[in-house]
């Protein structure tokens, strides 16, 4: 299911999150094929972060057979031209503490999801520690502008209906992927992991709350399985979030 779901992506280059470090797993990685971009250690209970590119199928299949065993974090990066997914990354961006929960991040949440599905665009919501992302699947690629232009007049009204409710949007912060700014510089982490600081499951929010590890794989076949959205379908919400 995650090959299919993130199938737009490029699968030749990833950041892996793991415990595991040293020359001794850096030379079994690299004996695989891939070519290592990058290495730093997190303070995040000494993790570790590792840019491998170059990378072939059978690599990263082994990958993500990990990060399913939640062995490792897999983070995949976009497409720099066009892509079939984009997300909206919501983070709460409180300044001490930014993985407490604040009531602006779940109005806010509810408020793009209602402007995604009204205009025909539903999005599959990952609670990802400090907020949320909220993923939309395309069924053919679209140009990277594009999908950034959407998102960002999407998340405009959500903000502004965050501030006609009296609260303050300045406590979201708010990314966009693909960001045609910044290529193959930004990953994000694959459905199915853990988070590396309160190690809680990436947990699908439905309308009914937070959903239980198993609860939240069904809700992502759910998806998955019906709610990829026609490139047709896409030109008419950018239509309708624009007016």
């Amino acid at each position: 299911m995650l090959k299919e779901f993130y199938r737009g992506l490029p699968k030749d280059r990833a950041k892996v999150e793991t415990y595991e470090h040293g020359f001794e797993y850096l030379e079994r990685m690299l004996a695989g094929g891939a070519a290592l971009e990058y290495g730093e250690m997190a303070a995040a209970g000494l993790l570790h972060k590792y840019k491998f590119s170059n990378m072939p199928e059978e690599q990263m299949d082994e990958f993500m057979n990990a990060h399913i065993a939640k062995a490792c974090n897999l983070c995949l990066y976009f497409g720099q031209v066009e892509n079939s997914l984009f997300c909206f990354n919501l983070d709460n961006n409180h300044k001490t503490n930014n993985m407490v929960a604040i009531p602006e991040m779940t109005l806010v949440v509810e408020l793009l999801r209602e402007i995604l599905t009204g205009a025909g665009c539903e999005a599959l919501v990952i609670a990802s520690g400090r907020g949320y992302h909220l993923w939309c699947r395309l069924e053919a690629a679209v140009e990277n502008e594009r999908l950034y232009q959407f998102m960002v007049h999407s998340m405009a009204k959500a903000l502004l209906g965050l501030h006609k409710q009296g609260f303050d949007h300045n406590k979201i912060k708010a990314n966009f992927y693909p960001d045609p700014r910044a290529r193959d510089v930004v990953s994000l982490r694959l459905f199915g992991s853990l988070h590396v600081k309160n190690k809680v499951f990436s947990q699908v929010l439905t309308r009914e709350g937070l959903q239980g590890e198993e609860e939240s794989w069904g809700a992502f076949e759910k998806y998955l399985g019906g709610k990829t959205i026609s490139v047709e379908g896409f030109e008419k919400a950018v239509e309708l979030v624009g007016r």
